[in-house]
């Protein structure tokens, strides 16, 4: 839709249009744009929710009274939790429970015990695929193995090299976290029960160790020397919706 409104513009037809993915507007600087804080999918925040939509679109509208761009500014409200998300279940979490595995030894105290978590979604992950004919996960070229020990070398005291020279440090580290996002999307999708995706946020963010691992990353990536990791730190690790809540 940028490129569009490049063409558009050109004709002398003022656009403006709603980002999911602040990265890839800032690539395409389209003439303007408003970046909202929401799942993707959901570019007016939640369903069911008039007044909150109008409030977005209005804010969208609202950059065509800008003269000339390109323009990208935040929109500045998290979504309103919809009542149709919310656990089909015993509970509001998804059914996998883990417990806290021992420590084991290794570059970091996350990094054994995200393993371990990673190994046990495995077969769920891998019977969800098999049901849907395919899968998601692989953006990033790694295993879940790889992703996760990759996320979690950004904890120690010097963060890992770049092993992808055709990306900037926070690219590969933004596919690496996709990925695992994916991964555990469709670990829990296959698992008995139905949950929303706001509670299937909330699961991975606030009761997994990848969860934790990226909410300790988000913290410690903001002070990075690396300009592209501090972006991404700032822009995808973590909702800012989770970012207040505390973890179970």
């Amino acid at each position: 839709m940028s490129a569009v409104g490049h063409y558009l513009e050109e004709e002398g037809i003022a656009t403006t249009g709603i980002s999911l993915v602040r990265e890839h507007s800032e690539a395409m600087r389209p003439p303007r744009a408003l970046w909202v804080p929401f799942m993707l999918g959901r570019p007016l925040g939640a369903p069911n929710a008039p007044a909150f939509q109008r409030d977005v679109l209005r804010a969208a509208l609202e950059l065509l009274e800008r003269p000339r761009g390109p323009v990208l500014e935040d929109y500045p409200h998290e979504a309103p939790v919809p009542e149709t998300d919310v656990v089909i279940a015993d509970g509001e979490a998804c059914p996998v429970n883990f417990g806290r595995a021992p420590q084991r030894a290794g570059a970091h105290p996350l990094a054994g015990r995200l393993a371990e978590e990673i190994a046990q979604l495995r077969p769920w992950r891998e019977l969800g695929a098999r049901r849907r004919g395919g899968s998601t996960f692989g953006v990033s070229g790694r295993t879940p193995e790889d992703a996760g020990a990759f996320v979690v070398a950004f904890l120690g005291e010097t963060p890992p090299e770049n092993d992808r020279p055709g990306q900037s440090l926070g690219q590969a580290l933004k596919l690496a976290v996709d990925d695992l996002r994916a991964f555990y999307e469709e670990a829990a999708a296959a698992q008995p029960g139905e949950f929303g995706s706001e509670a299937l946020m909330r699961w991975f963010y606030l009761e997994t160790v990848a969860g934790e691992a990226l909410l300790d990353l988000q913290r410690k990536a903001r002070a990075s020397d690396d300009e592209s990791v501090r972006t991404v730190a700032e822009r995808s690790l973590v909702p800012r919706a989770i970012l207040n809540r505390p973890r179970a």
